[in-house]
């Protein structure tokens, strides 16, 4: 096996570097602010994961998708689920000619079951006619109506939402994408740059065609993806089994079944930077795998530090998300720490709920002191000391 970046050994880890220039690297071009979703369809299609996008209208979701798909050499399908969506919809309807015949064959032509990359838009309007053969489809990559069972040949789904499932039925749906990132519409500072990105996205659109140098093929996907097993995991397990356990301490559940899967996410982290050794640096994948919004900042700070306490390459084989964003966004602090405030205001919290709180509020200071403007920083630093004086315990 082999870690060298310059010349892999293995011709599919040299498809790994030219799906990263080609089709990754030109989509960043075109869409200013979404380097972290446009890296993470990458990790999705090489380790045959889905993506789950939490935003707005009008945050570019569909045409983020849409572009992945024009630099695909294979099929797609783009869809707006309602809470009255049929089955015929998303996998076709009956074949009329079959059905005089007494057989009840699907006419799937264009629909979901021929999509290589598929796109369903507001996904948490799914609903109970539909909600199983969806679940197969994500899970298992099948297809199944009455007696007819055919499997898929779907690479990713990408699902999209502005809100988080509050329903079980709902949660089961959501449980599919193990990616999950926030799509919002870019900061001030870069609007300039978008509004040029966009019109220039819209030239290129127009032509109908995409450069065949700027595409990969779905068997060169299927070649990526066909490495997974053969990365070496064992070199991150002491790193990894510390992380999960860190996890599950900050009150983040990570279950055995998703802890498993989650190896497929570093090893294709470990494909696109064209190596077959995970390294701690691939742990970064993991900041995408929270259940609420509330997570969030508190997944990143303990994956990050996992990392900086393990990470031992050479800095060109790092990923680059794995250099994390030192940053953190005061607004989403300051809403997760008055969620905090909030539960510990509560009558009759546990002394284990207390404890759990008292964990998150620990990790989240630890952030306050990495934002960037000062009177923000103060302010949130101040909100963390009156939040553990009410919390029973001084900071």
């Amino acid at each position: 096996m082999t870690d060298t970046l310059t010349s892999p050994a293995d011709p599919r880890l040299a498809i790994a570097m030219r799906f990263g220039e080609t089709v990754l690297s030109p989509m960043k071009r075109a869409f200013i602010g979404k380097d972290e979703i446009i890296d993470l369809f990458g990790i999705g299609l090489v380790g045959r994961e889905n993506v789950f996008l939490l935003g707005p209208p009008g945050t570019a979701k569909s045409a983020l998708v849409q572009d992945l798909a024009r630099r695909l050499d294979g099929q797609v399908f783009d869809y707006l689920l309602t809470r009255f969506t049929e089955p015929n919809e998303l996998f076709g309807p009956f074949d009329i000619r079959k059905l005089r015949e007494g057989e009840l064959v699907t006419n799937t032509d264009g629909m979901l079951p021929e999509a290589s990359l598929v796109f369903l838009d507001e996904l948490l309007n799914a609903n109970s006619a539909i909600l199983n053969s969806l679940l197969l489809a994500l899970n298992e990559r099948v297809f199944r109506r009455g007696r007819e069972t055919r499997n898929l040949p779907t690479l990713m789904v990408v699902g999209a939402s502005n809100r988080l499932p509050e329903e079980e039925a709902l949660n089961a749906l959501f449980d599919r994408f193990l990616l999950r990132v926030p799509c919002d519409n870019v900061p001030p500072e870069q609007l300039a740059d978008v509004l040029d990105a966009g019109w220039q996205l819209d030239v290129e659109a127009s032509k109908q065609d995409t450069d065949q140098s700027q595409r990969i093929s779905v068997n060169d996907v299927r070649q990526m993806q066909s490495l997974l097993h053969d990365v070496d995991v064992m070199a991150v397990r002491e790193a990894y089994t510390d992380l999960v356990q860190r996890l599950r301490h900050a009150g983040i559940d990570v279950s055995d079944r998703r802890a498993v899967k989650f190896q497929r996410l570093m090893a294709a982290s470990a494909i696109l930077c064209g190596r077959m050794t995970v390294q701690p640096s691939d742990l970064w994948v993991l900041r995408y795998t929270w259940e609420t919004e509330e997570q969030q900042q508190v997944l990143a700070t303990l994956v990050q530090e996992a990392i900086e306490r393990h990470v031992v390459e050479d800095e060109q084989a790092r990923h680059p998300r794995s250099h994390g964003d030192d940053a953190p966004d005061p607004e989403a602090l300051a809403r997760d720490l008055d969620r905090i405030a909030s539960r510990f205001s509560e009558e009759n919290l546990s002394d284990a709920d207390r404890s759990y709180l008292r964990d998150q509020l620990s990790v989240l200071a630890g952030r306050c002191a990495w934002v960037r403007e000062e009177q923000q920083r103060q302010f949130l630093q101040k909100r963390v000391d009156d939040i553990w004086k009410i919390s029973g315990e001084q900071s």
